[in-house]
């Protein structure tokens, strides 16, 4: 039985893709609804969809930084469908790449044919163990939505998936295949190198203090330095301080 996520932030289009799902994918199963592309993310990694149908203009993430962030971590769980209103960029980028798609309103007969579709390809994956996606799809999402500053990280803490807000981050660290994140909140750990996040973090925001250790400057609340020559930080929303090697002490002279 297919597992089916649906990400509209409208009520009555994610109704109708409800209806069109139980209409004409009745042996499908609707695992769970969002309402943005965010939502979206953290309901993926709760759930393991085999097909998301992603709206591609919601508020916060859209729809093809989801997509993106699904791709990323996984190139091979989900095939996935955008419905959108008319974009003729969008649309040509789709078409070239051979992208499943759906037009607002969503039409019956459409809905049905990209279900053959979707059908097909999971029938030839599993018959092949190969992926169920188009090979292009991280080529197509690059050129509809080329990687910016990270906006979001999707981290495990204990059994649960966290979606933290890269603004709420206060620093990271280096945990051996893992990064630790800190918030106020509490920590989560993501899959990633130090050096991959630091890669994609915004680097006026974001600076390296130690080997380890990446700060978000907007939660410094200043430094303490010893006769060493190294330092050690301060945060405005936590007790805990991290050092600053003396490699990197120079750029807190002005503080």
């Amino acid at each position: 039985m297919p597992k089916i996520l649906i990400a509209e932030d409208e009520d009555l289009i994610r109704t109708e893709m409800q209806r069109l799902v139980s209409t004409h994918w009745p042996e499908a199963q609707i695992v769970a609804l969002g309402e943005d592309g965010a939502h979206a993310l953290e309901l993926w990694h709760e759930h393991k969809p085999d097909v998301a149908f992603l709206d591609i203009q919601m508020p916060g993430m859209t729809g093809l930084e989801a997509a993106r962030a699904m791709t990323d971590a996984d190139a091979s769980r989900t095939q996935i469908v955008f419905v959108t209103a008319y974009d003729q960029h969008a649309l040509a980028a789709f078409e070239a790449g051979a992208v499943d798609y759906l037009l607002k309103p969503v039409q019956a007969a459409k809905f049905e044919a990209v279900v053959r579709k979707l059908q097909q390809r999971m029938q030839a994956a599993a018959s092949s163990n190969s992926p169920a996606l188009p090979a292009n799809l991280a080529e197509v999402l690059a050129k509809l939505a080329p990687k910016q500053a990270l906006k979001w990280l999707t981290a495990s803490s204990g059994p649960h998936i966290k979606l933290i807000a890269i603004e709420d981050v206060i620093y990271l660290q280096s945990d051996h295949k893992y990064t630790r994140i800190v918030t106020a909140q509490g920590e989560a750990f993501v899959r990633k190198s130090l050096k991959e996040l630091l890669d994609e973090l915004d680097a006026d925001q974001f600076q390296q203090v130690h080997r380890s250790t990446v700060v978000n400057l907007k939660a410094v609340s200043g430094i303490q330095r010893d006769g060493t020559g190294r330092g050690t930080l301060r945060f405005k929303a936590i007790s805990e301080e991290v050092d600053v090697s003396a490699a990197f002490l120079g750029q807190f002279r002005p503080m």
